[in-house]
């Protein structure tokens, strides 16, 4: 199996979640975030573990189910 360097993880990562906003879906969009969360576990300049990660993304998602900030 190839190991890759914590910098080729990230832009892979990153690139997936353009990828995904590229298609016009709110799931997609939300995916996309997700994604892109997960590759700042692999940022130099953050400061992220995954527990963060999963707590955040939990909370926007729990949101979103709900119809959102402005419902």
């Amino acid at each position: 199996m190839t190991e890759f360097d914590d910098h080729e993880k990230r832009d892979a990562l990153r690139e997936v979640a353009n990828e995904l906003r590229n298609e016009d879906s709110e799931e997609a969009e939300r995916v996309a975030a997700i994604v892109h969360r997960v590759s700042d576990i692999y940022a130099d300049d953050e400061d992220v573990d995954a527990q963060h990660v999963y707590l955040n993304m939990r909370n926007i998602l729990e949101i979103s189910e709900q119809g959102g900030i402005d419902r």
